[in-house]
C-alpha cells in the first residue's frame, strides 16, 4: 500500500511540474549512499556545472531508508542515477521501469566477481519475516550476493573505471576531464590497495573479529583475511543470543585477539561486552554503507577513510 500511494504522489508531483534543486545544473547525478557519492565525486572533482544529490544522509541507518517522493522524482529527472543494486536498495525496482537504461547505473554490474553472502561458525542465524506463498517461492530461487562490493579497493578501482565510462557516454563535454580524474583516483585507491596487501604479508595473524555487523567480505576475501561477526552484513538484527556473544568471546580469548571491531555509526555495544570479558581493544573499522555527518562535513573519502582502516587493521593483526 505505502509503495502504491509514494507512487501515486510521484506521478501528481511530475504532471505539475515539480522539479528538484538538481535541475540547477547542467548534469544532474542523483546517488544512493556515499560510496556511490564518493565515487561520482572523484570523477567530477566538483564540478560547478554539475550537480550530486545522495539520497541517504549522512548518519542515517542506509538500511531503513525509505526515498519520499521528492527523492522519487529527483531520480526521475535525473541524468544519471547510481544505485548499488543489493539487498537495501530493493525499493528502486519499482522506479526504473519508464527510465532509459542508459542513465541507470547499478554498482554491482561493474564488478567481475560477486561473492554470495556467507554465514560463518558462530555468526547469529538470520530471522526472516513472514512471506506469502509466492514470495517464499522466488526466495528460494534468488541467489543472494553480497552488495558490499566496494569494500575490496581492487572492486573500487574496477567501479570507478566503469562508472566512469558510463558517464563519460552521457556527459561527453566533460570527458577528458573525467578520464583524468578517474586515473589520478584509481592511482589513489591502488595505493591504499598496496598499503593493505603489504600491511596482511607482514602480520602476525590473519584473522579479525567483528562484534557486529559483517559489510566487509569483499575485503576480507581480497586480502586472505578469516573473520568471525555477530552478524551477516545486511542483517536487520541488532541483539546476538547468548551463544554467538558468547562464542566470539571464548575466540578472542582463545586466539589472543588484541582488537575486536565494531562498524560505523553502530552503538558499539557488542563489541563494548565482549572487550570487558577479554581485554580486547574496541577499535572502529568503516564499511562505508554510510558516513558520520562529521566525516561527511571534513570532506572524508573512500581513500582517507581506507586509510584509517589500514591503522586499525594493522593493529588487530598485531
Amino acid at each position: 500500500m505505502l509503495k502504491k500511494i509514494s507512487l501515486f504522489i510521484l506521478s501528481l508531483l511530475l504532471m505539475t511540474g515539480c522539479t528538484t534543486e538538481t535541475k540547477k545544473k547542467s548534469f544532474n547525478i542523483v546517488v544512493t549512499n556515499f560510496p556511490c557519492y564518493d565515487f561520482v565525486r572523484a570523477i567530477t572533482k566538483n564540478d560547478q556545472d554539475i550537480s550530486i544529490k545522495m539520497l541517504i544522509k549522512p548518519g542515517m541507518d542506509s538500511h531503513s531508508y525509505e526515498p519520499s517522493p521528492q527523492d522519487m522524482v529527483a531520480i526521475k529527472e535525473s541524468d544519471l542515477f547510481f544505485y548499488v543494486g543489493g539487498e537495501s536498495d530493493e525499493w528502486v525496482d519499482s522506479l526504473l521501469a519508464d527510465m532509459d537504461s542508459k542513465r541507470i547505473v547499478k554498482m554491482l554490474d561493474l564488478v567481475s566477481h560477486l561473492q554470495h553472502e556467507e554465514h560463518v561458525e558462530g555468526m547469529e542465524e538470520e530471522k526472516h519475516e513472514e512471506h506469502d506463498e509466492h514470495e517464499e517461492e522466488h526466495d528460494e530461487h534468488e541467489e543472494e550476493y553480497d552488495e558490499h562490493v566496494w569494500t575490496s579497493p581492487k572492486n573500487a578501482m574496477e567501479i570507478v573505471s566503469g562508472l566512469n565510462k558510463r558517464m563519460c557516454a552521457l556527459d561527453q563535454k566533460h570527458e577528458s576531464k573525467f578520464n583524468e580524474n578517474t586515473e589520478n583516483y584509481i592511482q589513489q585507491i591502488a595505493s591504499v590497495d598496496s598499503s593493505f596487501k603489504q600491511m596482511v604479508k607482514q602480520a602476525k595473524r590473519k584473522d579479525i573479529v567483528v562484534g557486529d555487523r559483517f559489510p566487509l567480505l569483499y575485503f576480507a576475501k581480497e586480502y586472505g583475511l578469516t573473520y568471525s561477526a555477530a552478524f551477516p552484513g545486511c542483517s536487520e538484527q541488532t541483539e546476538p543470543s547468548a551463544s554467538t556473544i558468547s562464542y566470539l568471546i571464548d575466540k578472542v580469548k582463545k586466539d589472543h585477539n588484541p582488537v575486536i571491531f565494531k562498524i560505523e555509526l553502530s552503538n558499539g555495544q557488542i563489541a563494548r561486552t565482549i572487550s570487558e570479558e577479554t581485554g580486547a581493544k574496541v577499535r572502529t573499522i568503516q564499511s562505508m554503507h554510510n558516513v558520520s555527518e562529521e566525516d561527511f562535513n571534513n570532506g572524508e573519502t573512500y581513500v582517507s577513510i581506507m586509510r584509517k582502516n589500514a591503522k586499525a587493521v594493522k593493529e588487530a593483526l598485531q
